[in-house]
């Protein structure tokens, strides 16, 4: 097995536009702290609106190559079928910044937020959803798409349905299996739509999804159990992907934590193979991660990247073994011929993490949210020597 990763792999971080930026009072998710759906207000969040600079400089001293964030639809769009040349250009500032260091841009066109004109008025589950996300992804890719590198159009479709239309403790709120369907069906063909415009403007872009997946075992070692849990997996991870019609350039990847079944009491348990639990009450479970880069591989055959993969952990006591072990769980998985190009830590920074509010803290920067002051962890300096050398340290 090669020691070094290959020579063009993406080493990236990412946030997203509403936990980061700041004051984003035009969009769903405020009006949804506003009515006390949130554990605290994202307020001035890490006010990276106004401080893009500073985080810049924080992902190019730590040596990223590329840099992971997303646009906020209700800046762009603030009413309907009204753009906002000043948002785009501030965007268009953002990207050109980050090309001048040398950082790839990924760019996710919708990461959860909706204007509230469109939440009001539309909703995913309303049949003219997927022609407005059509009419904003045409403006983006007018303005801005000369300054994206890589494009996503939507970020984890299914836990966004799941938690707004079934378990409602997202935006909309619903619990509504029937708008569930109509929801995944505009969302596909959202996607879809915009797959197409981009490669009409845009034919070499690389344009795809990211999806939060997960692993999943059962106590048993039984075939039948065994096949059941690859029914579940299917469904939850790729589900999604199936739909899409081959319009993926790439396999996305949001990998977090696994989950184990039983016919006993806890019949679905969070994995936890070495008792740690973070501070989202996740396990630590590298395994997980190879197996489910091996199955997108078998499935798809195109190039995968992770684009989202980190740990809740304020004290930082577990964050630097966390990366070294999936980094590590990655380049097996490349041993074993998967065609990996990429790894992206959430997140550069401590933010809003939605529900939760700030308690929760993800970041390689720990972020002073009287002051705002960014102050890199340990675990930043030990990826940082991991992107520098090209390969894990312990890895000889």
């Amino acid at each position: 097995m090669k020691k070094q990763f290959p020579e063009n792999f993406l080493w990236g971080v990412a946030y997203s536009s509403h936990q980061v930026e700041g004051n984003n009072v035009n969009n769903d998710w405020w009006e949804w702290e506003k009515k006390g759906k949130t554990k605290e207000k994202s307020g001035w969040a890490c006010d990276s609106w106004n401080r893009y600079l500073i985080d810049h400089k924080l992902v190019e001293d730590l040596g990223c190559n590329s840099f992971r964030i997303s646009l906020e639809w209700s800046r762009i769009e603030p009413q309907e079928d009204e753009f906002s040349e000043e948002a785009l250009e501030h965007y268009k500032k953002v990207l050109i910044d980050l090309e001048k260091r040398g950082i790839k841009r990924v760019v996710t066109l919708f990461h959860w937020t909706l204007p509230i004109w469109f939440a009001e008025k539309y909703g995913w589950h309303h049949p003219q959803s997927s022609e407005i996300f059509e009419r904003y992804c045409k403006k983006v890719i007018d303005f801005l798409g000369s300054e994206i590198d890589m494009f996503l159009t939507i970020n984890e479709p299914r836990l966004i349905l799941n938690r707004g239309y079934l378990k409602g403790d997202f935006p909309p709120g619903k619990y509504n299996p029937f708008l569930f369907f109509e929801a995944r069906k505009n969302l596909v063909e959202g996607h879809k739509k915009c797959f197409d415009v981009v490669k009409k403007k845009k034919p070499n872009l690389p344009v795809g999804i990211t999806q939060f997946c997960s692993d999943f075992r059962w106590r048993s070692k039984s075939r039948f159990f065994k096949r059941i849990t690859e029914r579940v997996e299917d469904f939850y991870n790729w589900n999604f992907f199936n739909k899409l019609d081959g319009k993926f350039d790439f396999v996305g990847i949001n990998y977090y934590s696994g989950y184990r079944f039983g016919m006993k009491p806890p019949f679905i348990e969070i994995f936890k193979p070495n008792n740690i639990t973070t501070e989202m009450g996740w396990g630590i479970h590298p395994d997980g991660l190879q197996e489910i880069i091996k199955n997108a591989w078998r499935r798809y055959g195109k190039p995968i990247y992770i684009l989202e993969n980190g740990i809740a952990d304020g004290e930082d006591a577990y964050r630097t073994k966390f990366i070294e072990s999936h980094v590590k769980a990655i380049q097996n998985a490349i041993g074993e011929g998967a065609d990996v190009r990429g790894y992206f830590y959430w997140s550069l920074l401590d933010n809003f993490e939605w529900c939760e509010g700030f308690s929760k803290k993800f970041g390689l920067c720990e972020v002073d949210f009287e002051t705002m002051e960014r102050k890199p962890r340990r675990s930043y300096y030990a990826y940082q020597d991991i992107i520098k050398k090209n390969k894990i340290k312990n890895n000889k």
